[in-house]
């Protein structure tokens, strides 16, 4: 055999050995994140609030308490988090919104918002619907529809 089909048969081992591995974290990550979901759906209540201001801010800028940052993985204190400032009765509180719902917000106003601890996973307008938010073209959107 030659040295060159040696290496080609180390590197295609290498890749299989690595695509498994990924395989196996990927299954146990999802495992952990379905026991988190059925979790905070267990916990939800709804809550009228008014929403005081909304920004994407590190978890260390957030305000949010010491015991929240030093329970987030190390991987999640780099990365920024949508986090909401809003007034539940007499208090005002910070929130952590799903990425999904956090364009749908609307800052000062009232709304009613499905929350489970500090997450915000649901949110409906007391005064009718909420105004979608128009979604901005990607560049090749704009680049296909100018011609």
């Amino acid at each position: 055999m030659s040295p060159s089909i040696i290496v080609l048969i180390i590197v295609a081992a290498a890749a299989v050995a690595v695509l498994i591995i990924l395989y196996i974290l990927g299954k146990r990550m999802q495992k952990k994140r379905d026991e988190q979901q059925e979790t905070i759906e267990s916990m939800k209540q709804t809550v009228s609030m008014l929403v005081i201001d909304k920004k994407k801010l590190r978890l260390k800028e957030s305000g949010l308490p010491d015991q929240v940052i030093s329970q987030a993985p190390w991987y999640a204190r780099r990365s920024k988090l949508p986090i909401v400032k809003a007034k539940v009765g007499p208090k005002i509180m910070l929130f952590i919104a799903e990425n999904e719902i956090f364009e749908e917000i609307p800052v000062k106003k009232e709304v009613k918002a499905t929350v489970s601890g500090l997450y915000i996973t649901g949110v409906r307008g007391i005064r009718g619907p909420l105004e979608k938010p128009v979604k901005k073209r990607g560049f090749f959107a704009r680049l296909m529809g100018q011609k």
